[in-house]
């Protein structure tokens, strides 16, 4: 699976993923037990999920799994030393953060997708897990762990091809991500690379359900106050408020750094 733009310092996430709810910047310990819940619905694509609410560490330890898998030789599976793969995320090296990675990679291989998409004039693009026939797709498909050589082998469905296909997917910008201090960032960093658009707006209440926050809107709308300072300070975008729309709706509002010459 070769997908243009990725690098060492670069990973991607299919567009549909990053703007659904199967990772949110949730609090340790507090996390959802999905059965069959609906993650992202909308006019062309279904995505529905059950497991564990899945965390950005989770989503930090799934990208880099695909990483992987595509700078791997085709038909082979990625093989890594535990030590490299927690340097690759920037984490410190221990039997903590051992132990943090084998749950994390569990809790990937058990959390499974059934997800369908069509096109615009309506025609099927893909179906897995949604029918009797097809099988449902684990975000992680399984790893072989070696204790001896303290390395992992990953194996990734090859159906994720399918979703990442005709370059639908957004580029992260990994180095700026390990540097993020707020979960909320990471999530909205996944978030804005799914959109070309110069300028975007997301009301707070689509955020909050995004983000699987159960709290009060003005403690969520401080948190988000946070994360878009800190995506700005970062240089990911510019201008970045919380307003009201025309129509009296709470939204936030930022340009995307890239493209800002285009509005300027």
């Amino acid at each position: 699976m070769y997908l243009p733009g990725i690098g060492e310092h670069t990973r991607a996430m299919p567009n549909c993923i990053a703007r659904s709810s199967i990772f949110a910047p949730i609090a340790r310990g507090n996390r959802t037990l999905h059965d069959d819940s609906t993650l992202l619905q909308n006019d062309r694509i279904l995505i529905k999920g059950s497991g564990k609410q899945l965390g950005e560490d989770h989503a930090d330890i799934w990208m880099h799994a695909i990483y992987l898998q595509m700078t791997c030789p085709s038909g082979q599976q990625p093989v890594i030393n535990r030590a490299d793969f927690l340097r690759a995320l920037g984490r410190p090296i221990g039997g903590s953060q051992y132990d943090w990675l084998h749950s994390g990679m569990k809790d990937l291989a058990r959390f499974t997708l059934s997800i369908e998409a069509s096109r615009s004039n309506g025609a099927l693009k893909y179906s897995f897990g949604h029918h009797p026939a097809s099988r449902v797709l684990a975000m992680l498909g399984g790893f072989d762990y070696d204790d001896t050589l303290n390395e992992y082998r990953l194996y990734v469905d090859p159906r994720w091809a399918t979703i990442f296909g005709n370059r639908e997917f957004t580029l992260i910008d990994w180095k700026t991500r390990l540097c993020m201090r707020h979960e909320l960032s990471k999530s909205l960093q996944r978030l804005i690379g799914t959109s070309k658009d110069a300028e975007q707006r997301y009301s707070l209440q689509i955020l909050k359900e995004r983000a699987q926050y159960t709290g009060r809107m003005r403690d969520f709308k401080a948190s988000l106050q946070r994360a878009i300072n800190e995506l700005a300070e970062l240089g990911l975008i510019i201008s970045p408020r919380i307003e009201m729309s025309r129509r009296g709706v709470e939204q936030a509002t930022w340009h995307r750094a890239s493209d800002e010459a285009l509005v300027a």
